[in-house]
């Protein structure tokens, strides 16, 4: 899942995901649902969903729904992917409150390149099969 675009900042991620999750919520993304989420003004919202839409990852006409194109959902599913291995690497190996590692876990998604992520996810499920992270040791 190597997706991750350099063309993309951290904030346009952001809005992907926030139309991606309202949408599977609501049946629908609107600018105004965006801005709720985000905490962001609407002359903000609109300049990032026509941004997003120039990028050709959302379907955007003011004051209608906003959908994601197949590209965008391909962009999106990589950011879900990269903040869902985070989040369960920071609460399941290293024991942080969920209330700390999702913030946290969407911050890093946005800087952790893919192939490190990769590592954690199999750190991760190496940890779940042997916990006490013995069983590469031959017993004598």
């Amino acid at each position: 899942m190597a997706l991750k675009s350099a063309k993309l900042s951290a904030s346009l991620e952001d809005y992907l995901e926030v139309i991606y999750h309202v949408a599977k919520e609501k049946g629908a993304a609107r600018a105004r649902d965006i801005g709720a989420r985000l905490s962001v003004a609407p002359p903000s919202v609109t300049a990032a969903l026509k941004l997003l839409a120039e990028k050709e990852l959302i379907n955007y006409v003011p004051y209608d729904v906003i959908t994601l194109t197949a590209q965008g959902h391909r962009v999106v599913s990589d950011v879900i992917h990269r903040h869902e291995a985070l989040r369960d690497f920071l609460m399941n190996v290293l024991d942080v409150a969920p209330d700390q590692a999702e913030p946290a876990a969407c911050k890093m998604e946005h800087a952790v390149p893919t192939d490190i992520i990769e590592r954690l996810i199999d750190f991760t499920r190496r940890v779940r099969k042997c916990p006490n992270m013995n069983c590469h040791l031959k017993e004598t």
